[in-house]
């Protein structure tokens, strides 16, 4: 019946795309769907864990997804959209530095690890510094047509891992339909992240997400598009921000370059380790591509919301 609501439980997770996999149930146009997800770890971390536990990671066991489910009249070169409703709370969630993954990966060869405790609903950094929690999934996404099991690591055509933190309530994702279906899946859930999640983790953290879905046919798009409800994030700009930037002919190097600037700021102002600075970047600051045309040279910058210091 169009419009019912239905649960998936964590227990049907799935470790890349293949439009193979068997999906966990078919729902109506118009439906809406609490996902159980598991953090972006798959279970390997949890609240005692340590540095070593990061090292020791299984990436073959990593962003599992939840799904697929089967949307009832979906076929390739339809649209599927995805509203996002709601969130359950996390309890705790994880951040890390993990060895030879993240934009400064070659500077950053240990593990770290950071355990926050998010049952009161906030996220203390350190004393002093509180993220705003504003909880998304890092992965969103249907199947890909090509047949065979695609890792789930990178953003694609039909979604995926796409990071995108501004895909919290309210949002609604447009993605393109492959399969017979769409065989629609979600995990890597995120109760905050800056745009770039640039040490490759943000708060990594098991929650419950509300989802309603659509069909629009015969709309064809080539790659997700998605719509906001208004400014992203208000909690953040009350203060304003603190802004490095960096140049380069190469996009990712300045990125790398306002980055690496923003750390040393935050170990000058804040007093922060470097490891520390490195994982607070990407769970709060945000990358912006400010220049694109004036060759040779790009510009990215680096924004800091002064907001999260108390």
């Amino acid at each position: 019946m169009t419009g019912r609501s239905h649960t998936v439980h964590a227990a049907h997770h799935h470790f890349g795309w293949d439009n193979a996999i068997e999906p966990v149930m078919e729902v109506e146009p118009g439906s809406t769907v609490e996902f159980e997800i598991i953090d972006a770890s798959g279970g390997q971390l949890n609240r005692n864990s340590t540095a070593a536990d990061v090292g020791a990671i299984d990436f073959a066991r990593v962003n599992p997804v939840t799904g697929p489910i089967f949307i009832k009249g979906a076929q390739p070169g339809d649209v599927l959209e995805v509203e996002i409703l709601d969130f359950g709370r996390a309890e705790w969630g994880w951040t890390a530095i993990i060895p030879g993954f993240g934009l400064l990966a070659d500077e950053f060869p240990a593990p770290v690890l950071k355990i926050w405790d998010l049952s009161e609903g906030r996220a203390e950094f350190a004393s002093g510094i509180e993220i705003p929690i504003k909880p998304f999934p890092g992965t969103i996404g249907v199947a890909l047509p090509e047949p065979g099991l695609h890792t789930i690591v990178p953003p694609r055509q039909n979604g995926g891992n796409m990071d995108i933190r501004h895909l919290t309530r309210g949002a609604r994702l447009f993605l393109p339909v492959w399969v017979e279906g769409a065989l629609f899946s979600v995990g890597d859930t995120h109760a905050a992240q800056g745009d770039g999640e640039v040490c490759g983790t943000a708060i990594e953290a098991a929650m419950t997400a509300t989802l309603r879905f659509q069909l629009h046919r015969n709309q064809t798009i080539a790659e997700p598009r998605y719509i906001l409800p208004g400014p992203p994030t208000p909690e953040a700009d009350a203060k304003g921000y603190f802004v490095t930037t960096g140049f380069a002919s190469d996009l990712r190097e300045a990125a790398r370059k306002a980055i690496r600037y923003q750390i040393e700021h935050l170990q000058q102002t804040a007093g922060l380790s470097r490891e520390d600075a490195y994982m607070l970047a990407s769970v709060a600051v945000d990358l912006r591509i400010s220049e694109v045309v004036n060759a040779p040279n790009w510009l990215v910058s680096a924004f800091l919301p002064q907001a999260i210091f108390r």
